[in-house]
């Protein structure tokens, strides 16, 4: 099946981002509109370099605003792919509404709009932690793995995946949900644990690390992670999960060695802090049934991905000091 006309969500974010890089560079023949509220995590300089395309459009657009959503979605587009999410666990334990906001009502505009048009199909963008936490020995989470999340972000996502299974069962809207583990690579905006180390290391600043550093993640690089989307979107079948992973399970204080390491600095900037409320202990993702009916495989291993994240960051430096700077101010004028 040929999707031609592609509206992305949060196409300025980390993911969606780097997913209209792939599209773009992959294929010659699409018009990709991103439709992006540009919150603090949405980065213009992100797609700065397509801005010339004529591929490329940009929507400054909420999902809150179901009449925006409603009147962009009429477009005539093939295809949706929803990427727009509020993300950060520790900004959802401070203000959960935003979460349920962005993430709930958000995705329902989203789908009752679709419902409207001639939608060929909708990729819903997920996540791992909808399941819970596992312990160090229990399987991987499979599509079958009951939804039992334990944060304010990831009940705002399982609240979501649940819509978008309802408006495939009763309405046959064409949706597909993916759910990925934690995501690192290129324009990962410096709040998240991979860059938090590596630009507090570069800088020589202490790194923090929640209790004792040995909660289990497992971490597929963004680029894997744009390719398996894009194969779903092509031959995944409507109304099914795909569960998109990694297999590179690594404790928080591997990962923070890890990169330390590739910097060449020590590992006395490690500082331990208070853990984080309600923190999951493992998350672990069998990805077989994306490997055995679709074909696709990750394709970079952990240690030479994380090699060339650090290598972005080092070269990119300007772009997330400048990131950094604007939240020291905002976080500045909020404190006065």
């Amino acid at each position: 099946m040929s999707f031609r006309k592609l509206l992305i969500t949060g196409g300025l974010g980390f993911i969606g981002s780097n997913f209209i890089r792939y599209l773009l560079s992959r294929y010659t023949d699409i018009s990709v509109t991103n439709f992006d509220a540009l919150t603090y995590a949405g980065n213009p300089d992100n797609l700065q370099d397509f801005e010339s395309d004529s591929r490329y459009h940009f929507v400054h657009a909420d999902l809150t605003d179901a009449i925006r959503v409603d009147r962009e979605v009429s477009k005539g587009y093939d295809a949706i792919v929803h990427f727009a999410a509020e993300s950060h666990v520790d900004r959802s334990i401070a203000d959960p509404g935003r979460f349920v906001q962005t993430n709930v009502v958000g995705t329902h505009h989203l789908l009752e709009a679709a419902r409207k048009s001639n939608i060929q199909r909708i990729i819903h963008i997920s996540t791992d932690e909808v399941y819970g936490s596992l312990e160090a020995h229990d399987p991987a989470f499979t599509e079958l793995t009951p939804l039992a999340p334990n944060s304010p972000y990831s009940a705002s996502k399982a609240s979501s995946d649940l819509l978008a299974r309802a408006a495939y069962h009763t309405y046959g809207l064409p949706v597909i949900i993916t759910r990925c583990s934690n995501n690192y690579g290129p324009f990962q905006y410096p709040e998240k644990l991979i860059p938090t180390i590596i630009t507090k290391a570069m800088a020589g600043q202490p790194i923090p690390v929640y209790g004792d550093g040995l909660n289990v993640r497992d971490w597929l690089h963004v680029g894997d992670h744009c390719a398996a989307v894009d194969l779903v979107l092509h031959k995944g079948a409507p109304g099914e999960v795909y569960n998109i992973g990694g297999e590179n399970e690594r404790t928080n204080l591997e990962v923070v060695k890890s990169i330390l390491q590739t910097l060449g600095k020590p590992e006395g900037l490690i500082t331990f802090v208070n853990d984080r409320l309600g923190h999951d202990r493992r998350y672990a993702i069998n990805a077989s049934k994306i490997k055995s009916e679709l074909g696709w495989r990750p394709e970079l291993a952990f240690d030479e991905g994380i090699k060339q994240t650090v290598d972005w960051y080092v070269r990119h430096e300007s772009w997330w000091k400048a990131i950094v700077a604007r939240q020291e101010r905002i976080n500045g004028k909020e404190s006065s």
